[in-house]
C-alpha cells in the first residue's frame, strides 16, 4: 500500500454510535462501514466538543474548543480570524474541499471591518468556514411565516431535483422530505406521524445518493496535487423520513430498549428535569413517536452504509482507496427517547459520544488495521490528524487537539489527556428562560474520564455525576453523594485544569516563546544593570566606549571643534 497523501473526511449529521453493527447493534447491520472498520481502527471512546451541530462543527473545523472559538450555537458566526483546517492544510501544501454540510455562518461584521468581500478567494474562505466549496449543502430548506430558514439551503439540490422532474416551489421538502397520501397531498415529514411512510422520491434521487455522487464527482477531477474532501451528509438529522425500499425495512422487533427509568426521572437534576419536560423531550418520550421515528431513522442509517459500499467500491476500482485515508464520524448523537430526551442537547454518551473510523493506507499503519482503540479521543484531534498526514509542522499553540497518527501507527495506545470536554451553551433557547437563568449563567460542562462523567452547571446549580463503569448507561446521577465528594472534587480539579489553559495565546507557538527569553537583552534592552561592570560586555557593546557632544554645545550652536 502507498503512504496516504489525501484525505476523505466523512461526517454524517446526528449519527448514534451505537447503530452501526460494527458498535454492537444487533439488528442494524452496516456491513460496508464495519469493512472500513476492519481496515483501519475504530475508536470507542471519541467524544464531540459541543451537544449541536454548528458548535460542534466549528470544533472539529478549527481543532479548538468551543470556550477557544465562540461560536457555541448554530448560527452563531465563527470570529473572522479563526484559524481554521483549510488554513492548516493549505500551508502544508494540501487543498481543502467542502461537499455536503458545515453549518458554518459567515462573520459578515468582521469581514466588513477588515475588508475582506465576497466573491474574492480569501473572501470566501473566511465565509465558508476555510474550505473551498464544491457543493455547499447543509441539508434544510424549511420555510415558514417568516420565510427560509435558510436562504442557501438545498438550492443545487432543489435545481438537480427539478432538472429530474420533480415540481413545486420547493421539492426538498414535498418530496425529499414528505410523503403523499392517495389523492397526491403531502405529508411533511416535519410531523413524525409521517416519519414510517415513504419518502415521495425514487430513492437515487433522495439526499444521501446525491450528495455521495457529488463527491465521487470531485475526487475524479483531481489530479496529483493532495487534497482533502470533507463529504458531509445531512442524514440520519431530521427531518426523519426514507425513500423505499428502506421506509418498510426496520420495525419495533428492531429497536434498541430504550434507555430510562422513573427513577432517573423523579431524582433529575433541576436543569435535567427542565429538559425532559421541554416539548420536544415529551413528544419522543411517547411510544407512538419512537413507533414512527426509529424505522425512518435505522432505515436512513442502512442507506448511508449501502452508499458506503458503492463509495468504497468506486474507491477500490479507482486505485483511491491506495492513497487516501478515510475518517468517519459523526457531529453528534441523538437521544430518541432515552432518558427522557429528545434531539441532542445534553452530555450522556448516547449524543456526545460518537463513531469514529480512521482507515490509513500507510504501511505504517499495517499493525493496527481492524483494532479497537480505548483512547479518550475528541473531534479536535482530526485537524492536527490531518495536519500531520499533510506533512505540516505541528501547530500545537493553535491546535487544542492531538494527532492520532500514533494510535493508528502502533506506537502509543493512549492520548495525552485525563478527560475529554464538551460544552453545551443554552443562552438562546427556551431552556433558559424556564430556568430563569441569565444569558452569562446558561452554560454546563462535561469533562468525562473513561471512569466518570462530571457535569459542571453555572448559575449555582450541584454538578451530576455518573459512575461510567458501574452504571454505564448513565441512569443514576451521585452528584449530590456525599460518599462520592472526593471524586467529584477530582473531576473538577480536571475541569479546573482546562479552564486555566492558555487557549487564546496562538500568535506565538510555545519554540517562539522559549526563544524569546534572551532575544530582548540581544536588542538592546539592557533592565536592572547597576554598572557596566556588572553587564555581558557583548549585549552591551552599543553602550560603551561611546562619545557625545553637551547638549549646550548643541543648544548654542556651537561648530564641532
Amino acid at each position: 500500500m502507498a503512504k496516504a497523501r489525501n484525505i476523505l473526511f466523512i461526517m454524517f449529521d446526528q449519527l448514534r454510535w451505537d447503530y452501526l453493527s460494527c458498535y454492537g447493534h444487533p439488528h442494524l447491520h452496516t456491513p460496508n462501514i464495519d469493512r472500513l472498520a476492519s481496515m483501519g481502527v475504530r475508536f470507542d471512546r471519541a467524544y464531540i466538543q459541543a451537544p449541536i451541530c454548528g458548535a460542534s462543527r466549528m470544533s472539529t473545523y478549527t481543532g479548538r474548543y468551543v470556550n477557544s472559538h465562540g461560536a457555541g450555537w448554530n448560527n452563531v458566526p465563527l470570529r473572522v480570524g479563526e484559524p481554521t483546517l483549510g488554513d492548516h492544510l493549505r500551508k502544508a501544501g494540501m487543498s481543502c474541499w467542502l461537499v455536503g454540510k458545515t453549518h458554518m455562518a459567515a462573520d459578515v461584521e468582521g469581514m466588513e471591518r477588515l475588508g475582506l468581500k465576497r466573491g474574492t478567494t480569501i473572501g470566501e474562505r473566511v465565509a465558508e468556514c476555510g474550505f473551498d466549496v464544491y457543493e455547499r449543502d447543509d441539508g434544510m430548506r424549511p420555510e415558514g411565516p417568516d420565510g427560509f430558514y435558510d436562504e442557501g439551503g438545498a438550492v443545487a439540490y432543489n435545481a438537480y431535483l427539478r432538472s429530474r422532474g420533480y415540481g413545486g416551489d420547493n421539492p426538498w421538502h414535498d418530496h425529499a422530505n414528505s410523503a403523499i397520501d392517495a389523492d397526491g397531498n403531502v405529508l411533511s415529514g416535519w410531523f413524525l406521524n409521517n416519519s414510517n411512510k415513504p419518502a415521495n422520491i425514487a430513492e437515487e434521487d433522495s439526499e444521501t445518493p446525491y450528495m455521495t455522487r457529488r463527491g465521487m464527482e470531485f475526487i475524479e477531477r483531481q489530479g496529483d496535487a493532495p487534497w482533502c474532501m470533507h463529504l458531509s451528509l445531512i442524514k440520519p438529522h431530521w427531518p426523519y423520513i426514507v425513500p423505499e425500499p428502506y421506509a418498510s425495512m426496520f420495525g419495533p422487533q428492531d429497536f434498541l430498549p430504550v434507555v430510562r427509568t422513573q427513577e432517573e426521572f423523579d431524582a433529575a437534576h433541576p436543569v435535567f428535569k427542565a429538559m425532559m419536560t421541554g416539548p420536544v423531550a415529551r413528544t419522543f418520550c411517547r411510544d407512538e413517536v419512537r413507533n414512527a421515528v426509529l424505522p425512518a431513522y435505522m432505515g436512513l442509517i442502512k442507506q448511508i452504509d449501502d452508499q458506503m459500499g458503492v463509495l468504497f467500491d468506486w474507491l477500490e476500482r479507482t486505485g483511491r482507496m491506495q492513497d487516501t485515508m478515510i475518517v468517519l464520524t459523526s457531529d453528534h448523537g441523538d437521544f430518541l427517547g432515552d432518558h427522557w430526551l429528545g434531539e441532542k442537547q445534553f452530555f450522556h454518551d448516547t449524543s456526545t459520544k460518537v463513531p469514529l473510523i480512521i482507515y490509513d493506507p500507510s504501511p505504517e499503519a499495517d499493525a493496527t488495521r481492524g483494532t479497537v482503540s480505548d483512547a479518550l479521543v475528541e473531534q479536535i484531534d482530526l485537524a492536527p490528524t490531518f495536519l500531520a498526514v499533510a506533512g505540516g509542522a505541528p501547530v500545537d499553540h493553535v491546535l487544542e487537539g492531538h494527532s492520532l497518527l500514533p494510535i493508528l501507527h502502533g506506537t502509543a495506545t493512549e492520548m495525552p489527556r485525563e478527560v475529554a470536554i464538551c460544552e453545551y451553551d443554552y443562552s438562546g433557547t427556551p431552556l433558559r428562560a424556564r430556568l430563569g437563568v441569565s444569558v452569562e449563567d446558561a452554560r454546563c460542562f462535561m469533562a468525562a474520564s473513561k471512569a466518570w462523567k462530571l457535569i459542571h452547571f453555572e448559575g449555582g446549580f450541584r454538578p451530576m455525576l455518573f459512575d461510567l463503569v458501574n452504571d454505564p448507561r448513565e441512569l443514576v446521577d451521585l452528584g449530590d453523594s456525599p460518599e462520592h465528594a472526593d471524586i467529584i472534587a477530582m473531576m473538577y480539579d480536571h475541569l479546573h485544569a482546562w479552564f486555566r489553559r492558555c487557549d487564546q495565546r496562538i500568535t506565538k507557538s510555545r519554540e517562539d516563546l522559549e526563544a524569546m527569553g534572551g532575544r530582548i537583552g540581544r536588542r538592546g534592552v539592557t533592565i536592572g544593570v547597576y554598572s557596566e561592570a556588572e553587564a555581558d560586555p557583548e549585549l552591551v557593546v552599543r553602550y560603551v566606549g561611546r562619545k557625545a557632544r553637551p547638549w549646550q554645545d548643541i543648544a548654542a550652536r556651537k561648530p564641532i571643534a
